[in-house]
């Protein structure tokens, strides 16, 4: 019974070592899983920095391209129309936005990359540290079992033969049959010893056993009750900890995207109020403003009666007392002056005094020149006062520098002011002449002629402005004002004969509309008539084509395909 006891006893030890070693192998499976874990968390995070950082990348490059360039066309037209404006500003907010995902991207690396990285290296030494212990407190109770089952067995080993030593003893004791000289023989003192050393050698082990089987329970004891328990709560508070990190993580996480909100609200805000500030009537009125040419509108065209040469009798008149008289032949056959928008564009273009733009826009072009040589002005007297009031030190006190030193900046400053106030002088008269004969808006607007007009009857020092009045383009040179006065009194014989020479062609036109070319000065077309180009598009949006030696005239440059000649102007023929 007492061995069947104590077999149950190692069976249950056993079977405890062994439940242990388990736990610690699924505990440590577990740990290991949960560091794995925190690591792949971290790797979701850098990832999502990365492309935080890309997209502001890419967004500030798409602000970037959309920017205008620096003192170009683009730049100032933004100035001036608020939907420019506006989109400028989006650009701005859009940038600004991209920013704040850059912020996103640092609070990510800083705050959850940077910490669990180093957090993941603690878990690491700490889980080690805490199966170490586990595995050493294994180790112990197993040497403490292995030395309690080794004096077991000694125990069990010195008993026996004690037992046997007892038995021998006592059934050479108990023979008849030996005889008196043979038990003293056999039973001798030196037997006797044997027998008491293998009953103490027994006692011996028993109590050495008792000992180890005493120490070992206590040890057991601790181990399940203390030292395991211990080292499992350790573990269990690592892991705990473990997970709380992750929810703190995970909730900065939300945070970081939290934080940059009420900014890339406001950068949205700034888009909305931007978008708002858009004035359609505004940004029309500076079309207006930019194009208007301060043209007068024509007046009605004069009805030319060419039946009244049917009328006269040979009597009434007569071409050869006409020409023997001196008088001008008048003209026969359609006049070939155009009506405004069909005029042609002075030839005059990029001279100094914009005479080759409309009158309005000359007058901005001359007030902006004006102000920009009155802005040079005003700098070079303010430079010429400097150097004065420099001299001036020099005269009072000598030891700082020669008064005649300054002498050829101030010579060289006046003769920049000099030239300055006659370049002011010469733009402020253009600019005098083109306001003298801009219309008044509160007056309705007046007729005007569109071909050039001189009378015999106005003198010869009128002649200038009247000839740059009735240009329909504003332009205007001496001479043309000469021409106008040596040659025969009416220059419409001049447009006639002028527009008579056949202008070579410069290319071909193919028209994608139909044009029916009502008013004077056009030419109806058809939808894919190929026609002759004699004149490119000016910028007022009608180019000059020919159709045969009969036909000429302007069509909308809108509704044509033109294709020009690449060989030279006047290399191609017409059929």
């Amino acid at each position: 019974m007492v061995v069947f006891r104590q077999e149950m006893v190692e069976e249950r030890m056993g079977c405890c070592w062994s439940q242990t070693k388990d736990q610690f192998d699924n505990l440590e499976k577990h740990t290991q899983w949960g560091i794995e874990f925190v690591e792949r968390y971290t790797k979701f995070v850098k990832e999502r920095s990365e492309i935080e950082l890309s997209y502001a990348k890419q967004i500030r490059n798409l602000s970037k391209k959309y920017q205008p360039k620096k003192n170009s066309k683009e730049e100032e037209e933004n100035n001036k129309y608020s939907a420019c404006r506006a989109f400028l500003s989006t650009l701005n907010e859009l940038n600004d936005c991209a920013g704040q995902h850059e912020v996103i991207a640092e609070n990510l690396t800083s705050q959850i990359i940077s910490e669990l990285t180093r957090y993941i290296q603690e878990l690491k030494a700490e889980r080690k540290s805490h199966f170490h212990d586990g595995r050493k407190a294994q180790q112990h109770i197993e040497n403490s079992w292995k030395q309690l089952e080794s004096s077991k067995r000694r125990f069990e080993r010195d008993c026996k033969e004690a037992d046997r030593a007892q038995q021998y003893f006592e059934k050479m004791d108990s023979d008849i049959n030996v005889t008196k000289a043979d038990v003293e023989k056999r039973c001798s003192h030196k037997a006797r010893q044997q027998a008491q050393a293998r009953h103490q050698m027994a006692a011996d082990s028993k109590t050495e056993y008792a000992s180890y089987l005493q120490k070992f329970n206590q040890e057991q004891n601790d181990h399940y009750h203390t030292l395991i328990p211990h080292i499992f709560q350790k573990i269990q508070e690592m892991e705990e900890k473990r997970i709380e990190r992750m929810g703190e993580s995970m909730k900065t996480f939300a945070e970081v995207d939290r934080q940059v909100l009420p900014i890339v609200g406001k950068c949205l805000d700034g888009m909305t109020k931007a978008a708002e500030s858009i004035e359609p009537k505004h940004d029309s009125s500076q079309v207006v403003e930019s194009y208007k040419s301060g043209f007068e509108p024509p007046g009605d065209v004069e009805f030319e009666d060419y039946s009244q040469a049917m009328k006269r009798t040979a009597s009434e008149c007569s071409l050869s007392n006409s020409r023997a008289e001196g008088k001008p032949d008048k003209p026969t056959g359609k006049s070939k002056g155009k009506l405004w928008p069909f005029m042609k564009k002075s030839k005059g273009a990029g001279s100094e005094d914009f005479s080759h733009l409309p009158p309005e826009q000359r007058r901005k072009k001359l007030q902006a020149k004006v102000d920009d040589i009155n802005k040079d002005l005003e700098k070079e007297m303010d430079k010429k006062d400097a150097i004065l009031k420099m001299k001036d030190v020099y005269v009072k006190n000598p030891h700082m520098g020669d008064p005649g030193s300054v002498d050829p900046r101030l010579a060289e400053t006046g003769q920049n002011i000099e030239k300055l106030q006659l370049e002011a002088q010469k733009f402020q008269g253009w600019l005098a002449e083109v306001e003298g004969k801009m219309p008044v808006k509160s007056e309705p607007p007046q007729r005007q002629s569109v071909l050039y007009e001189t009378q015999s009857s106005v003198p010869s020092s009128n002649n200038c402005a009247q000839d740059r009045e009735s240009s329909p383009d504003g332009s205007y040179t001496e001479e043309q004002s000469s021409e106008a006065q040596i040659k025969v009194p009416n220059a419409e014989y001049d447009d006639e004969f002028d527009d008579e020479e056949t202008l070579p062609t410069i290319g071909t036109c193919k028209a994608i509309y139909p044009f029916e070319g009502n008013n004077e000065g056009t030419i109806s077309v058809m939808e894919g008539e190929l026609l002759y180009v004699i004149e490119e598009d000016k910028g007022d949006g009608w180019t000059r084509v020919r159709r045969n030696e009969e036909e000429e005239g302007y069509v909308p440059t809108s509704y044509v395909d033109v294709f020009l000649d690449t060989n030279g102007k006047g290399a191609m023929t017409y059929i």
